[in-house]
């Protein structure tokens, strides 16, 4: 087994780590990527997983925004050791029960929650629920009025769902929501466009406020950061986004000791996208600029690993991606938030088998890296692959 560092050289895992700690490479490249899982949609299993996984007692649980019975999307199951695929749930072809799902499952009670950016009675979006059973009901259908084109993930705040739709709403350009399975749903916030538009990424909760980003409006057009008081509901632009420092931003904050962190689809010094910081007083920061060769437009969220932070790009890696359009695979890289030490953890390949072009937050099942990949595999219509990252590594904290 090998592993390869920024200019290709291979190594094995041994060496990988040896070298390390001399300096030569990054510790983080000693990391070997498999798929778990292609996507064949052949048989109705779906494809172009979107969406980040959820680890519910060894079993990842997610969606795929396409295929499926009515190509509507569907709602699966994975054994990550053995590799079996289950489809819990396949969207129907009348839309009435959803379609499109492209957001995260959300575990409330052992019964799991999301939205679909498509279908209901009106055609704007759903929140759905579905057991691990597969029984699948529609809790709340999106008019219009309400919001519509639900994409990011839901979060659980003491048993009541919060999040966000892209589009409509009384100011037009998306909305806040909550709904409460007993209770039912309510609209917490419309965006305007002048305070931000098209909020994508999903909400982040630190003692009573939600933190958001949204992909467009702002002072400047490039998106912004928000906050969103739960006691009285006044909304906050915290930064607008100029281009140079970012803009366009589609993932969710992280709060990594009181200060949050994210990334931004387009912008930055290459126009291709940035790592950012910002402080709740609204102080941003670039913490890396992608430049294409090392990544390009991140769609997702990061997440932190003893104080590194992991996370995806869409496009971006260079020649080694076998892609007709060469504009590159996407990467798994990790960067030091104290350092603003940057390494390319993997360089997808396109090569008929790996996974391409993640959208999807990684997430840490024991310390192995689950994903998705919109495309790729053996039948190229996505994956669900894993990242290896040696345990001493991982155990490592990164130097202040």
């Amino acid at each position: 087994m090998v592993v390869a560092d920024n200019f290709g050289a291979k190594f094995s895992i041994a060496a990988a780590l040896a070298l390390a700690a001399l300096g030569y490479i990054s510790p983080a490249d000693a990391a070997t990527e498999s798929v778990v899982y292609s996507f064949r949609n052949s048989d109705n299993d779906g494809n172009n997983p979107d969406a980040r996984l959820v680890n519910i007692a060894g079993t990842l649980y997610g969606t795929t925004d396409q295929g499926g019975d009515s190509n509507n999307g569907t709602v699966f199951s994975i054994k990550p050791r053995t590799g079996i695929e289950s489809v819990l749930y396949s969207f129907q072809s009348n839309g009435t029960d959803g379609s499109l799902p492209q957001a995260a499952l959300t575990n409330l009670s052992g019964t799991l929650y999301s939205t679909t950016y498509n279908g209901g009675p009106y055609g704007l979006g759903t929140v759905f629920l579905i057991t691990k059973t597969g029984v699948e009901s529609v809790v709340h259908s999106f008019s219009g009025a309400d919001g519509a084109g639900p994409q990011a993930d839901l979060i659980n705040i003491r048993g009541t769902l919060y999040g966000t739709t892209q589009h409509d709403g009384a100011g037009g350009a998306g909305t806040v929501f909550s709904i409460n399975p007993m209770t039912g749903f309510q609209t917490l916030h419309s965006f305007s466009g002048s305070e931000g538009a098209a909020p994508t990424g999903a909400l982040l909760n630190v003692g009573g406020t939600l933190y958001g980003t949204t992909n467009g409006g702002g002072t400047n057009g490039w998106g912004t950061v928000y906050s969103l008081e739960l006691k009285n509901l006044a909304e906050k632009t915290l930064y607008n986004f100029r281009g140079g420092d970012g803009g366009e931003p589609n993932a969710a904050l992280i709060n990594v000791r009181g200060t949050f962190y994210s990334t931004t689809w387009q912008g930055g010094a290459n126009g291709v996208g940035t790592v950012f910081s910002i402080t709740k007083t609204g102080v941003e920061r670039v913490v890396h600029s992608f430049n294409g060769t090392d990544g390009a437009y991140p769609a997702a969220s990061l997440i932190n690993i003893n104080g590194v932070l992991y996370g995806t790009t869409y496009y971006g890696g260079g020649t080694s991606c076998h892609d007709p359009y060469a504009d590159g695979c996407g990467v798994v890289f990790s960067v030091n938030p104290k350092t603003n030490g940057y390494n390319v953890v993997y360089y997808f390949q396109n090569d008929g088998s790996d996974a391409s072009r993640p959208y999807a937050p990684l997430i840490n099942v024991g310390g192995t890296l689950y994903g998705t990949s919109s495309t790729g595999g053996a039948n190229g219509v996505g994956t669900v692959f894993k990242l290896s990252i040696p345990r001493e590594v991982l155990r490592q904290t990164p130097p202040s």
